[in-house]
C-alpha cells in the first residue's frame, strides 16, 4: 500500500500505525504520530487502520544538552 509519510511516498504492508512504526524501527516512546491530520495517542496505534494514500507524520523527539 502507498502512504505519504512526512511528505514522502512510502510503500508498506503494515495494516496499522503500530505495525508501521515497528516496520520503520522507530522508538515509540519518543514519537508523536499524526494520521490524516489527527494526532493519535500511542494507546490507539494498534487500532488505527491504514488505507491507501493515507497521510502520516512521524515526529521524533531527542534530548540533549
Amino acid at each position: 500500500m502507498l502512504l505519504h509519510i512526512n511528505g514522502e511516498n512510502h510503500t508498506t504492508y503494515a495494516a496499522t500505525l503500530d505495525e508501521l512504526i515497528r516496520e520503520l524501527e522507530l522508538d515509540p516512546d519518543a514519537l508523536v504520530v499524526e494520521h490524516n491530520e489527527q494526532i493519535v495517542r500511542q494507546e490507539f496505534w494498534a487500532d488505527t487502520r491504514l488505507q491507501e494514500q493515507d497521510q502520516v507524520e512521524l515526529l521524533s523527539f531527542v534530548g540533549g544538552g
